[in-house]
């Protein structure tokens, strides 16, 4: 499996673990439900600070995020 659909995954699950929708994250992040879509699709990566970003929102390490053992 391609690793940037995988963290794709992992981003959705996390999100849907803290209840939020993709529009309420777009909006914390500066950018559309479009463009946020896109990380979970696998279509576009994050950059470090999106990471940190996502990852402290979803209370989840990046070692969670980049999971890949499964």
């Amino acid at each position: 499996m391609n690793i940037a659909k995988l963290i794709g995954e992992n981003l959705k699950a996390a999100r849907l673990a803290k209840h939020m929708t993709q529009k309420e994250v777009a909006a914390q992040m500066l950018m559309t439900q479009q463009q946020y879509s896109r990380f979970e699709n696998g279509i576009f990566q994050l950059n470090y600070e999106q990471i940190i970003f996502l990852c402290k929102l979803y209370d989840i390490t990046p070692n969670e995020l980049y999971d890949i053992e499964r």
